[in-house]
């Protein structure tokens, strides 16, 4: 899935500024400018646009987490160079404090039906038997779904 559009679709969903989004990025122990963020939420055929790579990603949403959930004691989590769609839905999970019935009741907003075990399969290991890739259609629905929640 685009970076940039998960990126967009937080930041539209909970209507953040531009100096909401830089602190979200320092949170996640990411220095950055207003202008690469406006670059980054810019549309993919502007000229401006900049691609979000997964390790800045990555620091905006443990940013988010810390933003939502308070510090972590201890170390601050490490950005992880590569993500998925399951560790994107698991952080988003984390930073918003939600349950897998949560989340069913959430994609129901999108009239799309998925019991708790389907969702709990997303959060599991790879490699366990009842693991489940979440693919680009459940997470862009789930951020679409996000949005009508509020």
């Amino acid at each position: 899935m685009n970076n940039n559009y998960i990126l967009r679709s937080i930041r539209y969903t909970y209507n953040y500024s531009d100096e909401k989004m830089l602190k979200i990025f320092s949170l996640g122990d990411f220095e950055t400018t207003v202008e690469d963020i406006q670059n980054f939420l810019a549309k993919d055929d502007a000229e401006n646009f900049q691609p979000l790579n997964d390790k800045k990603l990555a620091h905006f949403l443990n940013g988010l987490i810390t933003l939502k959930r308070g510090p972590k004691e201890g170390e601050a989590p490490k950005a992880e160079s590569q993500l998925n769609n399951n560790l994107i839905l698991r952080k988003l999970k984390i930073a918003l404090q939600l349950t897998d019935d949560d989340i069913v009741d959430i994609m129901k907003k999108v009239d799309l039906e998925f019991s708790k075990h389907e969702v709990n399969a997303f959060f599991r290991k790879p490699g366990h038997k009842h693991y489940r890739e979440c693919k680009d259609q459940f997470l862009r629905n789930f951020l679409r779904a996000l949005n009508t929640k509020k």
